[in-house]
């Protein structure tokens, strides 16, 4: 066990010089560029990107991986680490089944109380409950089964269909009372918890511990965020987020990333130095159209709200286009003059985390959503609404 700590902390904390090296001809980022550039529906727009307000904001703000255990739904591991503690396993658990199944919780009910919603705790250790919305709704209703006594993080269980029934499954995601609308793509999620469980189960000893177990003696200990990436999508089908366009498969490993990204942050030390890994995972899409010009025809689209199929053009588009934006703004953060490290406190100024900044403007974009947050100079309010895709990718 202790060399499985020894192994996450390298790969998710450490060798900040091999990391970056691997990640910047990550084949993420070049089949992006890729994409982007034969699908030619959005294209990132360099003064956008170059824009001061956007980029000093990010820079002025600290953020940290200590960020993650700050949400109050998160299931945290111990601090300082024990290996011994029971609760180390299960947080590893509990990430893996969010990020197994984080994905499609737009709403054609949105802004009203009819959208799907989970009502819960508002954090842990308070009474007060609220219905919890979008990627929260997921994390509300694993908690909440976890308190009703139902182990639904552990792989034994649900990928057995005796013990965990489909029935038992649409019962742990069930609606909050005013809610008219069902989690989407139940049935869906439902083979991915039976996928993964019984991969989890036949081949890592019924854990993400045990994953991580087997990656360390795979790579001799020496084994990169990337790769690890690269295992999980290897491993699990439905963390396999590929398309094949013009000849060419294009990469986006969106949940893969989320993964690994979020286990190194969950388990990220106080007060540590440590490098950060770099990923090439794509903004939240609502924040796309303050870095990419996008055709007239997608805006159109886009404010009409028209469904766009799963790995069309324009859908490629827009994903490709994320991925090479938050890349070129990582880019440019590291260019402004004196600033510190803000978003990587205690960094030098070229150790600039692509995760960091996905989660930020992942929180920037609920904010604006709700109308708390404003970004100078930048029309924010006329930001066109998120494309809607059902998917099981994101």
């Amino acid at each position: 066990m202790y060399q499985v700590v020894k192994t996450v902390d390298r790969i998710l904390r450490g060798g900040f010089q091999d990391a970056i090296a691997v990640f910047s001809a990550t084949p993420v980022i070049s089949s992006a560029e890729f994409a982007m550039v034969e699908t030619s529906v959005v294209r990132v727009n360099t003064k956008g990107i170059k824009h001061a307000a956007i980029s000093q904001k990010i820079a002025a703000e600290r953020y940290s991986p200590r960020t993650w255990r700050t949400q109050p739904l998160h299931i945290c591991p111990p601090e300082p680490y024990s290996h011994s503690d029971p609760l180390t396993r299960q947080c590893l658990n509990w990430i893996f089944i969010i990020s197994a199944l984080n994905f499609s919780f737009w709403s054609e009910k949105d802004s009203t109380p009819e959208r799907y919603g989970v009502e819960w705790r508002k954090g842990y250790g308070v009474e007060e409950r609220v219905v919890h919305t979008g990627y929260w709704s997921l994390v509300a209703a694993v908690n909440r089964a976890l308190e009703e006594s139902i182990p639904i993080t552990e792989p034994a269980f649900y990928s057995s269909e005796s013990l965990c029934p489909d029935s038992l499954i649409a019962y742990v995601f069930r609606a909050a009372a005013q809610c008219s609308e069902p989690i989407p793509l139940l049935q869906e999620r439902i083979a991915i918890m039976r996928e993964v469980g019984s991969i989890l189960c036949n081949d890592f000893n019924g854990s993400y511990l045990g994953l991580l177990e087997s990656f360390h003696n795979q790579n001799s200990g020496q084994g990169t965020a990337l790769d690890l990436a690269q295992m999980v999508t290897n491993t699990f089908p439905s963390f396999r987020d590929e398309q094949w366009f013009n000849g060419r498969k294009v990469l986006f490993w969106k949940r893969a990333q989320i993964l690994v990204a979020e286990t190194w942050a969950a388990f990220y030390p106080e007060n540590s130095a440590s490098s950060h890994p770099i990923f090439p995972n794509g903004p939240a899409i609502s924040t796309l159209t303050m870095f990419a010009g996008l055709s007239h025809s997608l805006v159109h689209k886009l404010q009409a709200g028209t469904y766009l199929t799963a790995g069309c053009r324009e859908e490629i588009s827009l994903r490709a286009a994320s991925i090479v934006a938050v890349e070129r703004l990582r880019n440019e953060i590291t260019r402004l003059p004196g600033r510190g490290n803000a978003i990587n406190p205690g960094q030098h100024n070229e150790e600039v985390s692509s995760v960091l900044i996905d989660f930020y403007l992942w929180d920037l974009a609920k904010k604006i959503e709700r109308g708390e947050e404003q970004i100078e100079e930048m029309a924010t309010a006329d930001m066109v609404p998120v494309h809607r895709t059902r998917s099981i990718w994101y």
